[in-house]
């Protein structure tokens, strides 16, 4: 039996809570995936899943299984990035993920990052704050980017990168809607965006939460006229011209150099919301994390996040 191989269908089915998903996440197929982790229990003399008609969980044995599984993953991830940057050339997966309204970061963060480490093959996922939390629990997740304050556990380290201001985001009435960009406008309060028809994220996404508790402090009840868990459906929504929506910075900022759009930045009150990057304690020490840290410091990227995810400004 290869031991390191079924420790990773055991992680895999961990991550996905589901047989058919955790095969095909490992490129095998269920079958492969059951007999493999028949064989983890048959070498250890301990259940290690439960089973019924659907993956039912783990017994107590097989937790202690899965975290030293999880771990000698880790370790195993941690000696081959070592050995490479040793070879000369820092190499292997680096699987990330960001709440989607940070998305567009994540994805300039790992392109500068394959920049300076070619080697390096980012993965990234859209992924909810609960999931990105379970990933780094997990150790399914190496880096993330979302926000500091849904992070409670003592073994998740933050980073702080910026913070996330908020727009009403609309197609622009004539004449400005013949621009050839996006057109910055005054501040507007929170109660007079209220009054637009608004797409908004889906009330178990973060950002809504966000955006609902500041119209909640002026005393607003909002009712969507859309809702979406899709920023990209959100953003059709208002390109349409029938519906405005509220997005953060780093979201208007893929829409800078689209015409006919226009954006206000929301005050009374003025909303803010810290993003940091989040990796577990435990994997620090992992080379492709040093790299990570390494261009998070750096005067190029701290400028894509002033640029891309600071403070609009009126023109």
């Amino acid at each position: 039996m290869n031991l390191l191989a079924a420790m990773r269908y055991l992680a895999a089915l961990h991550a996905h809570g589901h047989f058919a998903r955790a095969a095909q996440a490992c490129h095998i197929t269920q079958p492969t995936l059951s007999n493999a982790l028949r064989a983890l229990e048959a070498e250890f003399g301990v259940p290690i899943v439960r089973r019924g008609r659907v993956f039912a969980g783990f017994t107590p044995e097989g937790e202690q299984v899965l975290q030293t599984g999880l771990e000698m993953l880790q370790s195993e991830a941690r000696l081959r990035q070592r050995l490479s940057a040793q070879a000369g050339q820092l190499q292997g997966p680096l699987r990330m993920a960001a709440v989607p309204t940070a998305m567009p970061m994540l994805l300039r963060f790992a392109s500068l990052l394959r920049q300076q480490h070619p080697g390096l093959v980012p993965a990234l996922h859209a992924m909810s704050s609960p999931d990105i939390e379970r990933g780094l629990e997990a150790l399914s997740l190496d880096l993330a980017l979302g926000y500091s304050d849904r992070i409670g556990r003592s073994s998740t380290h933050c980073v702080p990168q910026y913070q996330e201001h908020y727009y009403l985001l609309q197609s622009a009435p004539p004449p400005a809607c013949v621009a050839d960009s996006l057109q910055a406008a005054e501040p507007m309060p929170w109660a007079q965006a209220a009054q637009q028809p608004l797409c908004l994220l889906t009330p178990d996404m973060h950002n809504r939460q966000i955006v609902d508790r500041s119209f909640d402090s002026v005393g607003v009840v909002v009712q969507p006229a859309m809702e979406t868990n899709s920023v990209q459906a959100l953003l059709q929504a208002v390109g349409e011209g029938q519906m405005a929506s509220i997005v953060p910075g780093a979201v208007l900022a893929t829409v800078r150099y689209t015409p006919g759009l226009r954006a206000w930045p929301l005050v009374d009150p003025v909303a803010e919301s810290a993003v940091a990057f989040l990796y577990q304690q435990s994997q620090q020490a992992m080379p492709a994390i040093e790299a990570a840290r390494a261009v998070m410091a750096q005067a190029d990227w701290q400028a894509q996040c002033r640029q891309h995810a600071g403070a609009l400004q009126a023109r």
